[in-house]
């Protein structure tokens, strides 16, 4: 079998050494393996943003990548490992705790197994039950992108539908007004990241230049109210002056020009963080 990249995510930062070691058993299964980092500055426990950063990049890679991603709250417990084969033929291998909601929904998932944590894990480490991204989620990965073992040797075939996954919203119109939610941030620049498509949103017959009345709310309470242009890219707006923009997944983004909107409002994320937009209307 032919060797393939193997891309780590968690939540352990680096400021130990839990992802170099990761590294090191991944290395100790082939020397000659590619790793990669996808990110390990995920918030801790959540799994939400875990899942996001997932479909950010998942479909970008080759056929035969093996994700590892490893935000696991309920570590040592009784909760799943599983492995899945998206529809683009990635791997990833991961807690079945909510991780592939968005892989699910919008890359679309081929395959699962549960992963069996007797045959599949680190020699001499059976009786370490707090770093599974370790010894089982690397050394799996590690296997599985070396060759070592083929997709079918992680453990028995499990139904999709038994797949852990957390509450979403659709993105929807009604009375003019589009609603979506914040799902992420693009977190150095403090933008905004919508379920908002583009496609939806072009349904509204909105142009670039337009003006669009935009809410933000979270749960039921008002966040922000004001008018902000649509525009092509941020050259089109003045510095500091807020934007709606298409961005790099074709969804709607909600910007600041070279500021942070997210930290100029106290925006955060998730399905209690909705934003709503529709065109201005014109006075009389």
């Amino acid at each position: 079998m032919s060797q393939h990249a193997l891309v780590l995510q968690s939540d352990f930062g680096i400021d130990d050494g839990a992802v170099n070691a990761m590294y090191g058993v991944a290395y100790s299964v082939d020397s000659s393996i590619r790793i990669f980092d996808l990110t390990h500055n995920i918030p801790v426990f959540h799994i939400w943003e875990a899942s996001y950063r997932l479909l950010q990049s998942v479909s970008y890679w080759p056929e035969g990548t093996v994700f590892v991603s490893v935000v696991d709250p309920g570590v040592g417990s009784e909760r799943k490992s599983i492995a899945v084969r998206t529809s683009t033929n990635q791997y990833i291998i991961t807690p079945d705790n909510g991780t592939l909601t968005h892989i699910s929904r919008q890359n679309g998932i081929a395959e699962a197994r549960q992963l069996d944590e007797v045959q599949n894990r680190l020699p001499r480490s059976g009786e370490s039950h707090t770093f599974h991204g370790r010894d089982i989620y690397a050394f799996t990965g590690a296997r599985l992108a070396a060759g070592g073992i083929c997709f079918e040797q992680i453990g028995p075939e499990i139904s999709l539908d038994s797949l852990i996954t957390l509450p979403v919203m659709d993105a929807y119109i009604e009375n003019e007004w589009i609603t979506g939610t914040i799902d992420i941030l693009d977190i150095r620049f403090g933008n905004l990241w919508t379920n908002i498509s583009r496609t939806l949103f072009k349904t509204l017959k909105i142009h670039y230049g337009d003006a669009l009345e935009a809410v933000i709310m979270n749960n039921d309470i008002e966040i922000y109210r004001q008018i902000i242009p649509f525009v092509r890219s941020f050259a089109d707006i003045s510095v500091g002056k807020p934007l709606v923009y298409v961005n790099s997944l074709d969804n709607l983004g909600i910007a600041v020009n070279q500021g942070s909107f997210a930290e100029a409002h106290h925006i955060g994320t998730g399905i209690k963080w909705r934003i709503s937009l529709r065109k201005k209307k014109s006075k009389h």
